[in-house]
């Protein structure tokens, strides 16, 4: 029902009164590619709303890992270059207005219910109730109209084909990487996903390839692109030090060397995503870029949630790894830059993850604690399963705690540390977020 009036308590209840299979996922047993995807509720949408996501260009992504970074850089690049920018991006982390912004600043209340309530306007006309994320995604493209943005950075939600920002028209389509995650929705091997991911590229478009499987090339290959832009190829990352606070990188396209770049995220993986946010937004623009702007975007990016420092004494650190891939680079990360300590984990994961495979993945036999967390999202695993499966790994039960709330499991971590101790908080964005609650604003 079309909420009562605009203000944004109105549309966000009216928001959350639809279906958000992000939380609740695909049932157990059950696939949702035997399902019938379907991109008919999102495409009335915005044809009702006079197709806002075609009055702008499109840089689109996607990618197994990577994506809101990539995002959030291109974005950064983008805006200082000088041009108006929108970015759509999920999940988010505390507020629903993380996910749409406007030249690196989130929407506001305001401005967000009417964006709703435009969607609202248009929902009896449709042939079946829209789910939570095509309404955000029909808001976001509305409102980017709206302000009359330059472009648009638009980050797939799952997938690629059967995603609802599949709607628009990518000039540039961008795919981070390739492993294996969501199988519900996308397949079992890595081939599967790619199929599914290749599906944001259009005939035309520029396809920025950061994934160098040359197994998988193919399937991106022939889905008919003007241009494919493959990593370390095209371009890619030159040099990748660590530095205070972050890396130090030298980064290279078709174009030129971008030399002297510094970026405060940690992670060599960071140094990957880097490069492929700026190969796309120099195919976006279709020209090279200043090296003193790409210095000074570069130098301003934040990526919450994504390896973050929220604590000293003992060092709290936030990390939304999700899928084995995403724990491993954990792993190399914490190995790399970070001095060894001793380890609590604080772990929460979602039911379609396997907890042997992602606790073997993030190492926890090496940890000195484990807290195992409920993330809060009606698809967690019980955080009891979580820590049976530490046990089957060989874990000592006496360093495996099992505390039920999110934040009560971290201020139990942190508890049991010492000042030199490390906590490392993961396994999902909806626990890190409900943790960056706990922990930063709790203070503010």
């Amino acid at each position: 029902m079309r909420p009562e009036t605009k203000t944004a308590s109105d549309a966000l209840a009216w928001l959350d009164a639809h279906v958000n299979r992000e939380s609740l996922g695909v049932p157990a047993g059950a696939s949702r590619r035997k399902t019938n995807p379907t991109l008919d509720r999102i495409a009335a949408i915005v044809e009702l709303l006079g197709s806002p996501q075609l009055q702008y260009p499109v840089l689109h992504l996607t990618g197994t890992n990577g994506k809101t970074s990539v995002a959030r850089m291109a974005t950064a690049l983008l805006v200082g270059t000088g041009l108006s920018t929108g970015a759509y991006t999920s999940p988010h982390l505390e507020r629903v207005n993380e996910r749409i912004g406007w030249n690196g600043v989130p929407i506001d209340d305001d401005a967000l219910a009417a964006a709703l309530d435009a969607v609202a306007a248009v929902e009896p006309f449709l042939p079946g109730p829209p789910s939570y994320f095509e309404i955000l995604t029909a808001a976001a493209y509305e409102w980017f109209a709206d302000i009359a943005v330059d472009g648009a950075v638009v980050e797939v939600g799952v997938g690629g084909t059967w995603d609802a920002t599949n709607v628009a028209d990518g000039s540039v389509a961008v795919v981070t990487n390739v492993s294996i995650d969501h199988v519900d929705y996308l397949g079992p091997t890595t081939a599967d996903i790619a199929g599914e991911k290749a599906g944001i590229i259009k005939p035309g478009a520029t396809l920025v390839l950061g994934e160098t499987d040359p197994d998988l090339l193919p399937i991106f290959a022939d889905r008919g692109a003007a241009r494919v832009l493959r990593r370390d190829v095209d371009f890619g990352v030159r040099a990748n030090e660590i530095a205070h606070g972050g890396r130090h990188l030298q980064l290279f396209t078709r174009a030129r060397e971008y030399a002297d770049v510094f970026l405060p995220l940690h992670g060599a993986h960071q140094a990957d995503n880097a490069a492929v946010a700026l190969a796309a937004v120099e195919a976006f623009l279709e020209r090279p870029l200043d090296a003193d702007v790409v210095a000074d975007a570069f130098a301003a990016v934040r990526s919450p949630g994504r390896l973050e420092v929220v604590g000293h004494q003992p060092l709290v650190l936030l990390d939304g790894a999700h899928n084995v891939a995403g724990a491993h680079s954990l792993c190399v990360a914490l190995a790399d830059e970070f001095p060894a300590a001793p380890r609590t984990f604080v772990v929460g994961l979602l039911r379609e993850k396997e907890p042997r495979e992602m606790l073997e993945a993030l190492g926890v036999n090496g940890a000195s604690r484990l807290v195992c967390c409920r993330a809060p999202s009606p698809r967690s695993h019980d955080p009891s399963l979580v820590a049976a499966a530490a046990r089957e790994l060989g874990v000592d039960p006496d360093r495996v705690d099992v505390v039920d709330d999110v934040a009560d499991a971290v201020r139990h971590g942190i508890d049991i540390s010492s000042a030199n101790d490390q906590v490392i908080v993961t396994g999902s964005l909806y626990v890190v977020g409900a943790a960056r609650h706990a922990l930063v604003h709790s203070r503010n």
